[in-house]
């Protein structure tokens, strides 16, 4: 019948699932995982730890860079998403051609950017811009579109890096790879993740020489050398 008539398949449930529903139902009996057994909102243990970036209950603190006023936005006033893709698992798939073909912008990955910092700029849709910090410059192809708020600019996590010279701080990654513009520094000392979010950029349109992108070029042929060295003559 699925096949015949086209239809998508609901499978049956035994009940709808409910968040915490034992604790909800019986508090003392299912507990939940923390020191009370309860909901807490402060954390001695965490308070005991003495982090000055991370307090025992949810608080406030000013970023170290934020657009629209914040700190840095005066010389990088575009707040930067690097947000997960529509076309790939993060990096995988970047190096399909095909895949490429749907979204990327002048063989750039795109920057999507809203129409009144596009037209303060003199950016058009297809230009190929710079996107800059103290950090990192990479191309991008620009999207402008209305979607996204003044002040605020995309480009999707997982492009391939591209420096246009290897090894060297502050190349210019010549396919648009936005790891070059994040920082690379924890959430906090508790939980290290990621702040990829806290990020402030300039974007301009690129009047230089676009080189060709080589990030999926790749090594045709691979040879691995090495030599045997006695464990005994190994320098620690």
């Amino acid at each position: 019948d699925f096949w015949n008539n086209k239809e998508y398949v609901e499978f049956d449930h035994p009940q709808m699932f409910v968040r915490h529903q034992a604790f909800r139902e019986d508090p003392d009996l299912e507990p939940l995982g923390t020191p009370s057994g309860l909901i807490e909102i402060y954390s001695k243990t965490i308070a005991d730890m003495n982090y000055d970036d991370c307090q025992g209950h949810p608080m406030w603190f000013e970023k170290i860079e934020r657009s629209h006023g914040g700190p840095g936005s005066q010389k990088y006033p575009l707040h930067l998403q690097s947000v997960h893709p529509d076309f790939r698992l993060h990096s995988q798939l970047c190096e399909s051609e095909t895949l490429r073909q749907q979204y990327t912008v002048a063989g750039k990955e795109p920057v999507f950017i809203n129409p009144q910092d596009a037209s303060a700029r003199g950016i058009r849709h297809s230009d190929v811009v710079r996107v800059f910090n103290a950090r990192g410059q990479v191309l991008a192809g620009a999207v402008v579109s209305d979607r996204y708020a003044p002040g605020v600019a995309r480009i999707h996590e997982g492009a391939w890096y591209d420096p246009d010279k290897g090894g060297e701080p502050g190349a210019l990654c010549k396919y648009g790879n936005p790891n070059v513009l994040t920082i690379d520094i924890g959430t906090s000392q508790l939980a290290q993740a990621t702040s990829a979010h806290t990020t402030l950029v300039e974007i301009e349109k690129y009047n230089g020489t676009v080189e060709q992108v080589t990030a999926f070029n790749g090594p045709v042929e691979m040879v691995a050398q090495c030599e045997y060295v006695p464990a005994s003559q190994v320098k620690s």
